[in-house]
């Protein structure tokens, strides 16, 4: 009696299990779509002036990731008070948890979506699949800090979708003169959102994913424009586009698509591990470059095309063995 309870009770949480696991791979899987089309609207808000005609190439950009952030941080603050978590914030900052968190939001926040928003200014949509190479490194310090050992196929995974990533970015468009620097920039942007996502995926298994994502948005862009923004002098700049309307209204939009893609990515991490988690979000490498040629005018060439469809299958790759397609439910 005791053994058929107790195969009862393993059959109970295989299920679960399993639906906590399916659950993980949605939730990462529509973090990538959101963040590509917050990538698609963030570059339209600066198509306005004063964006479009801002002197240097660091004061537009990190105004831009200021208050996209910004914004995020108040709909996910609505959206904790909606859900009574407000207390939460407060108790989340002081514990080492919350820490964690707060270095994570500073390096996936300030640095690394300031350094994506210049990598999008100087190398338009190549920039994209290049930061998407951020789920390796996440799989790289998973393995080394979290012991997160990733199995053969999920670093197959990983690499099949570096090489999609290298693969759109082969043909250098003409016109870019400072097209390498933007590459950099995206490059630092992947490994920052890599530690990112281990620190998120260390904290956000102790604490609650939806607060430690509006810390995290808030936290951001606060630092941006109290710091960051009067340190590149960009203050005027600042005050033009609060003043301007249009570029705003793309930017509250942007942050509500930046804070879904975040909440998300989170939970993501937290359900299903930060090698697995990232490697979902990483398809908004395809999604932010079929949204730019939609809507934005960018050309389409067979690398984004061949390299797009190469992101993909790495990811789907990472997040299962596609011969499951084939098996046949057991019952």
């Amino acid at each position: 009696m005791n053994g058929g309870n107790a195969s009862v009770a393993d059959a109970k949480m295989r299920q679960v299990s399993k639906s906590f696991r399916k659950t993980g791979l949605m939730t990462g899987a529509l973090s990538g779509l959101t963040y590509g089309i917050y990538t698609t609207l963030v570059m339209v808000a600066g198509y306005y002036e004063p964006l479009a005609v801002a002197a240097g190439f660091l004061a537009a950009p990190y105004v831009c990731a200021g208050l996209n952030d910004l914004f995020a941080g108040l709909w996910l603050l609505i959206y904790n008070a909606k859900m009574g978590r407000l207390a939460e914030i407060g108790r989340t900052l002081n514990t080492f948890p919350g820490k964690m968190m707060l270095l994570g939001a500073f390096l996936g926040g300030p640095i690394a979506n300031g350094a994506y928003l210049v990598g999008l200014a100087l190398a338009g949509a190549y920039a994209i699949p290049i930061s998407a190479t951020c789920g390796l490194f996440g799989a790289i310090f998973a393995w080394i800090f979290l012991k997160q050992r990733p199995t053969k196929r999920v670093v197959a995974g990983m690499v099949i979708c570096v090489a999609g990533a290298i693969v759109i970015n082969w043909a250098k468009p003409e016109g870019a003169p400072n097209f390498t620097l933007g590459i950099l920039c995206s490059l630092l942007a992947a490994i920052c959102w890599g530690l990112e996502g281990t620190l998120s995926s260390y904290g956000g298994a102790m604490v609650d994913t939806d607060v430690a994502t509006n810390i995290r948005e808030l936290f951001s862009g606060l630092v941006n424009l109290v710091v960051i923004v009067p340190l590149v002098g960009g203050l005027g700049l600042l005050g033009g586009t609060m003043a301007a309307g249009m570029p705003i209204v793309w930017l509250v939009i942007s942050g509500l698509s930046a804070g879904a893609s975040y909440l998300l990515w989170y939970q993501s991490n937290a359900t299903v591990g930060c090698a697995i988690g990232m490697s979902l979000n990483v398809t908004y490498a395809f999604w932010g470059v079929l949204f730019c040629v939609l809507f934005l005018g960018q050309a389409v060439t067979p690398t984004i095309v061949i390299g797009s469809i190469v992101i993909i299958a790495g990811a789907i790759l990472v997040t299962m063995n596609p011969l499951d397609f084939f098996k046949k439910e057991e019952h």
